[in-house]
Order: structure tokens, then C-alpha cells, then sequence
């Protein structure tokens, strides 16, 4: 008869940030070492709350499912000899897999025929596998920054101090970090002083609810929306969604209630991320805005707890958040009593990094390479000074008072105090947009001077790093390299700017040597940072839904200018799904097949014998001007469309003649004619890679 099984980890308060890595864990955890026991059951559920994880499995079957399975041995040469008597190695087989040497049978292998043992194996009782499952499960956990405690080498997210096991109605039992399992959790911390006997696994979830625990961190969710929803309402407001605050709030509390607080009106004046801020990243309130967008002063937080004494712990929020803002407006008035450009100068006083130089030789790189980038696309000499100007300042904002104690302001502020110290627009804009893309699925820069300048930062943070001998690793990345590296191409795909990657990374090093640092020789680290970038506009494009095969063909064939090489991608992608492709791909690698070896020359038209090879080699001459303009225009829907022109001609001529004729000098002119018909068909990458 089935049962169901709950395993309940109870802890000291795990940060909420862990929560959803370990509930992903247990539940792969649990399915995959259910399923290597042969243990059948009909549903699985997770559970996490701060001071707990658990695994509800219901239907658990009462014993593992029978093996039956056939095992291969060695070949019946090796199996037996000549007279048809088993062999060493028959009869060891047999004796490994528990089995007579009369039981093995022969069956065949890709045409060989083997000898086979049939194993049968009867399931064990579940309640008998349990112990050492739920201990695997506890001990196959990791978590970002693990602790110790007591002597124990053990090592949890934090301290365990009970667990619950239970199979139906038993206990199952097992030892861990010097605790027993049994039937007994914990309620809410403050709540209940109460322990919870569970008789059994269904019952655990209402038990848990008396004991002011919701453990399901899907209920608390609906459970605080619904909440927001009513409070930001009565003051004629809204919650906008923010999938990440509400994601980290559910797992700080277990038994949630909302409340709304006020901000004092004096504070209203300051600029909204200046408030915002240390609602959101510091006290994990949620701002409430008005129906059109305008933040309301208001905020709603959420306690882990009931509705006793909520004045005053909205006394005591209230209280905290005053004084952030307080100490908020502080610096902001003191901050805009010096022009921001006079704080550039002090940012010789910060270390960059110890091998790289101060953020003031850095801001000199980013305006040497932003003015590089401007001069390259041809900017008119207005939008080239508000560039400069945007590179000179972007750094300004961290020697203010504001953004040393609100980081995360950084760039927000420089736009902010700019535009106070009456810089243009186009430069305060550049400024705060300088950063962007900050995370996955931020948004980009909209403004040329916000553009350039981010691809200066990101760039120069990126070659900086390479020159110093810092990589990103495996999984390690701790200085964001690829996610900087993503932004530029990005930001290169939205623009549609054609620019030389090369160029680029050639000046960013050249810049960093002219201030006298000692980097890794350029011709290292260049293939490295090629590379690199190439890594993420693959990532990029079959993020975009290309073929794995359609990226790679495109990106053979050069990606140094991130938009050609997206383009011929996107045409690849589009190509391949006409009716003609097929005879293309076929004439392509006809082609690329006996030329792949050859060193290109010219063709000799006085060697052309056969009307074929006469009228290929004339098709070419007259589409090849025009060919190549539309190319080099990265025009290659066109492109495409005068090498398709080739093809018949292609076909006539392989039914015609043979290509490795007996004459060299033919034979070579052929395979001329050929490699000028691999360069043209293959304007949208090297098709050979195409499965």
C-alpha cells in the first residue's frame, strides 16, 4: 500500500536569496534518487519558509519495483570455444552476475553475437531504503556561502536543529548532525511556543497553518499580493510588479502581513530613486505610485507575523525609513554645492584596480576611446564634444556623499547633480544611461553619447581585465565581464552601428598602455578577447531562437563587425527555410569539398574547354561586381540572390566534365572556377557546418 513520505529540515533563519536555489535542489535531488530506487510515486511537492525545507511525496509506493534486465557479456568467440565449452571468461561472467553458466543466452550486437546473463532482482521495502535516501538528500544540498557550527565538519546554509521524517505513520529514523529524526516540527518563532506532533505527512501543511507557518511559498506570494493590492488601493495607489523584491520577501516571512506606512511630505522633493532606494534595496518596502506613474508617499511593507501591534511596528518602519531619507537629503543638499565637474579631479584619489590605475586615469581612457568610437561612425562635432563631455563627467557621482552611502545610485546621481550644474540634456542623459544594460533584461541606452560611452566603460573594463590576466571561468565571473561583454553587443545589435570589434579592443589596449601600465602582450590576449566576444553574440543569437548550426556557419566566416555577422546569421535563417536551399547547400559543398585543400588563384580563362565551364565562368563575371558592392554594402539578402544565379550553371557543369581531370593546368583552372564559386555561394557563412 502506498504512504506518503515528508522530510522537514528545520533550521535557523536561511537568507531568503538561498531559498529558491535549495528548493530547486531538493526537488531534483528527490526525483532522481526516487527514480534510481524504482520508487513510483504519484506527486511531489517543496516547501521552504526561513527556518525550514521540506519534501512532501505523495503516494510512495510500499516497496521498489522488480528488476528484470539483461546484461551484456562477451563475445561468443571469447565465450566459448571451438567444441562449444564455455570459457574463463564465460564462466567469470556468470559467477559476477550471480548466474549459471547453462542460463546465459546469445543475442546479437550491431550484427556480433554476445552472451547474456538474466538478472532478476526483487524490490526491497521502501520504508528500508528511506533512511539513507533522506540522508543523501539533507547531505546532496550546497549552498552559496555554507556555515559550520558547533565541532561538526558539516556544513548546512545554516544551523539544522530538528528534522522530521516521516512514511505514513512511522517515523523513519535516522542521525544527522547529532540530531534524531522524529514526528515533531516548530511553529512561528514568536507566535507559538508550541512543538507539532504530526501523526502523519498529509497532515502537515494545516498543522503547520495552526502553528502560523504557511509553508508554501506559492500561498505566501498570492497571500501578500492580495494583500498590497488592498492597501495600495485605499490610498488611490498601485504596487507595479517587481518579480525579484516580492520573490526575496516571500522567503523572509512564514506567516506574512502587510502594512502601509507614510513618508514624511518633506522628503518628497528629493529625487525618486533617492527615496526608492532605500525602500526597496535597504528595508524591502514597496513604493506606492499613483495610477499615472507618480510615487505616492507611501509604502507598504510586509511583517513576518500577525496583525498585533501593527501601529506600531508601522511606527518603527516609519522611523527607519526617516531616517534614510534624512541623511538622503543631507548629502543631497551638500553634494549640489560643488559643479560636478570639479569632483572629477578627485577621482585620482580612488583606486580602479591596483594594476589598472585610479577612476581618473580611467575616465581618460573612456574619453579616449569614446572619442575613437564617435570619429569611426562619423559623428557630426556637436554630438562628438557632448560624448566627451558625458565620458568626463560619467565617473564624477562617486565621490559624492550620496553615492557613498547609496551605491546603487550610481549614474542616477551624475545625471541628477549634472543637470543641476547645467550641463545639456544629451549629456545628463548619457550619464545616467552610461551603465545600462545594468542586468539581464535592463533596458539599453537610447542616446548616442549614452551608447558610445557605455561601450567605452564595458570595453575598457573588459580589456582592462584580460591585460591584467583576469578571465571569467568555469561559472566564476566576479567581475561581470560577460555580462559587460553582452551589453556591447547589445547595444551594437540596437544601434545597427558597423564598427570593427578588432579596432576596438586594439585601442582600448593602446590606451591602457599609453598610462604606463605593463599588460599581457596584445597578440595573447586579442584571439582571447575575439573569442570572448564571439561567445556572446553566439549566446545572443540563439537566444533570438537561430539554429545552433545557422549561428555557427555565420560566425565561421568572421564576426568582427557584431552586425554583419548578425545579419548574415538572421539571412541564413531566413534562406534556409525556401525550397531552392536544398540545391544551394548541395551545389556549396560539391564545391567546398574539392577546393578545401586548395591555395586560391586566379582563373585562367584561355584554359576553359567545355561550354559549361565557359558559361560558369562568364555567369561569374558578370555578377561579380555587383556581388561584391552588395557585400561590402552588407546587403546580403542580395548577395545571396546573385550566387543562387550560379547554381544551374554549377550542376551543368558536374554533369558535364570531371574536375580532377589527368591535365594539371585544367584541373587547377577548374578548381579555380570552383573556389570562386565557394566564395560567392558561401556569402552567408560556411555552409559545411550546416547539419
Amino acid at each position: 500500500m502506498a504512504n506518503d513520505f515528508l522530510l522537514e529540515i528545520g533550521t535557523e533563519e536561511i537568507p531568503a536569496k538561498f531559498s529558491p536555489g535549495a528548493m530547486a535542489q531538493l526537488e531534483e535531488q528527490a526525483r532522481k534518487r526516487l527514480a534510481e530506487l524504482r520508487l513510483a510515486y504519484s506527486e511531489m511537492k517543496i516547501f521552504a519558509t526561513p527556518r525550514r525545507l521540506a519534501l512532501l511525496v505523495s503516494g510512495l509506493g510500499e516497496k521498489q519495483e522488480d528488476l528484470l534486465m539483461e546484461v551484456k557479456g562477451p563475445a561468443v568467440k571469447a565465450a566459448y570455444d571451438a567444441n562449444g565449452v564455455s570459457t574463463k571468461a564465460a564462466q567469470g561472467f556468470a559467477r559476477g552476475q550471480g548466474v549459471k553458466v547453462e542460463d546465459l543466452f546469445v543475442q546479437e550486437v550491431n550484427g556480433v553475437p554476445y552472451v547474456f546473463a538474466r538478472k532478476s532482482e526483487i524490490g526491497l521495502e521502501t520504508s528500508t531504503l528511506l533512511p539513507q535516501f533522506a540522508s543523501e538528500l539533507i547531505n546532496a544540498l550546497h549552498f552559496p556561502k555554507p556555515m559550520r557550527w558547533g565541532d561538526l565538519d558539516f556544513r548546512f546554509a545554516r544551523p539544522i536543529r530538528w528534522i522530521v521524517a516521516l512514511y505514513g505513520t512511522e517515523v523513519v529514523s535516522l542521525e544527522l548532525v547529532g540530531l534524531k529524526s522524529g514526528r515533531v516540527s516548530r511553529g512561528h518563532r514568536t507566535l507559538t511556543t508550541e512543538l507539532i506532533s504530526l501523526a502523519q505527512p498529509s497532515d502537515y501543511c494545516e498543522a503547520l497553518r495552526k502553528a502560523f507557518v504557511i509553508v508554501d511559498p506559492e500561498e505566501r506570494k498570492s497571500a501578500i499580493q492580495a494583500q498590497i493590492k488592498v492597501l495600495a488601493e485605499n490610498v488611490g495607489g498601485e504596487v507595479p510588479e517587481d518579480k525579484e523584491l516580492l520573490g526575496e520577501v516571500i522567503h523572509l516571512v512564514e506567516y506574512p502581513t502587510a502594512l502601509l506606512g507614510a513618508v514624511a511630505p518633506r522628503y518628497m522633493h528629493l529625487p525618486e530613486a533617492v527615496i526608492t532606494t532605500p525602500m526597496r534595496e535597504h528595508q524591502r518596502y514597496f513604493p506606492v505610485r499613483a495610477k499615472d506613474g507618480k510615487l505616492l508617499p507611501n509604502f507598504i511593507t510586509v511583517r513576518n507575523g500577525d496583525a498585533f501591534a501593527l501601529d506600531t511596528v508601522k511606527a518603527g518602519n516609519e522611523k527607519v525609513l526617516k531616517a534614510r531619507l534624512e541623511d538622503a537629503a543631507f548629502y543631497y543638499r551638500e553634494d549640489q554645492k560643488v559643479p560636478l565637474s570639479e569632483l572629477v579631479a578627485k577621482l585620482g584619489k580612488i583606486v580602479y584596480h591596483e594594476k589598472l590605475g585610479t577612476v581618473e586615469q580611467r575616465v581618460e581612457r573612456l574619453r579616449g576611446l569614446s572619442r575613437f568610437i564617435a570619429e569611426k561612425l562619423n559623428f557630426e562635432g556637436t554630438l562628438q564634444e557632448e560624448i566627451d563631455r558625458t565620458a568626463f563627467l560619467a565617473k564624477a557621482d562617486l565621490v559624492t556623499l550620496m553615492v557613498s552611502d547609496f551605491p546603487e545610485l550610481q549614474g542616477i546621481m551624475g545625471a541628477d547633480y549634472a543637470k543641476a550644474s547645467g550641463e545639456t540634456p544629451q549629456v545628463c542623459q548619457g550619464i545616467l544611461e552610461h551603465y545600462q544594460p545594468r542586468f539581464a533584461g535592463d533596458g539599453l541606452p537610447a542616446s548616442d553619447p549614452g551608447r558610445v560611452v557605455s561601450i567605452a566603460d564595458k570595453l575598457d573594463a573588459i580589456v582592462g581585465a584580460f591585460s591584467i590576466g583576469i578571465q571569467p571561468t568555469g561559472s566564476q565571473d566576479p567581475y561581470a565581464l560577460r555580462r559587460q561583454a553582452q551589453g556591447i553587443v547589445a547595444i551594437l545589435l540596437d544601434s545597427k552601428w558597423e564598427i570593427s570589434l578588432t579596432e576596438l579592443l586594439r585601442e582600448s589596449y593602446r590606451l591602457l598602455t599609453e598610462q604606463g601600465t605593463s599588460p599581457l602582450p596584445i597578440e595573447d590576449i586579442l584571439p582571447l578577447l575575439q573569442d570572448f566576444f564571439q561567445q556572446r553574440l553566439r549566446f545572443v543569437l540563439q537566444e533570438q531562437g537561430l539554429r545552433y548550426d545557422t549561428v555557427e556557419a555565420a560566425l565561421a566566416i568572421g564576426s568582427d563587425d557584431i552586425n554583419r555577422a548578425a545579419k548574415r546569421a538572421q539571412v541564413l535563417s531566413e534562406r534556409r527555410n525556401e525550397e531552392t536551399f536544398t540545391p544551394f547547400l548541395q551545389a556549396y559543398i560539391r564545391c567546398f569539398n574539392l577546393t578545401k585543400k586548395e591555395v586560391p588563384q586566379a582563373i585562367d580563362s584561355s584554359l576553359l574547354v567545355d561550354a559549361t565551364e565557359i558559361a560558369l565562368e562568364n555567369a561569374i563575371s558578370l555578377r561579380i561586381e555587383r556581388f561584391e558592392q552588395t557585400r561590402s554594402r552588407g546587403n546580403y539578402v542580395m548577395a545571396y540572390y546573385l550566387a543562387e544565379e550560379l547554381v544551374s550553371y554549377i550542376e551543368a557543369l558536374f554533369q558535364a566534365v570531371m574536375i580532377m581531370v589527368e591535365d594539371e593546368a585544367l584541373k587547377r583552372n577548374r578548381l579555380a572556377l570552383l573556389g570562386q564559386c565557394v566564395i560567392m555561394l558561401g556569402c552567408l557563412g560556411d555552409l559545411s557546418v550546416l547539419s
